[in-house]
């Protein structure tokens, strides 16, 4: 897990962008926000990873095989610079768990002679609301 966060921190390409939001005149002067592109194919992930990595990052991954993570809610490149590095470390760790198989549930004996006795007094009921014969 170590090693893969360390080979996307290093093929990792940072370009900063002028960002919108609060800031007054810096912002229109100083280009804070990072725009993060990872290219998960450089990445080398097993299998099962890489199709995981690839459901998570959904609208991030582009047609290049890229995830764009876009920083912009702080004021400072540096403060913009960790937010993106922390994001793509989050989502390369979600994607190296292993989801946890769900176990299917058994009814026992009681509960499925309950619900046939209930199923069967519902249509019991349901079938004396036919028409009348007069």
């Amino acid at each position: 897990m170590g090693k893969i966060l360390e080979r996307a921190n290093a093929i990792a390409e940072e370009s900063f962008i002028a960002a919108s939001g609060p800031g007054g005149q810096n912002v229109n002067k100083v280009a804070t926000a990072v725009q993060l592109r990872v290219n998960i194919y450089a990445l080398g992930l097993p299998p099962r990873v890489f199709h995981r990595l690839k459901e998570l990052a959904g609208s991030r991954l582009n047609q290049a095989g890229e995830i764009v993570i876009d920083a912009r809610n702080n004021r400072t490149q540096e403060a913009n610079r960790r937010e993106a590095r922390e994001r793509l470390a989050e989502l390369i760790e979600s994607a190296c768990r292993e989801p946890k198989k769900r176990a299917k549930s058994r009814v026992n004996r009681v509960g499925k002679t309950k619900r046939l006795a209930s199923k069967k007094a519902h249509g019991q009921k349901k079938a004396l609301r036919g028409k009348v014969d007069l």
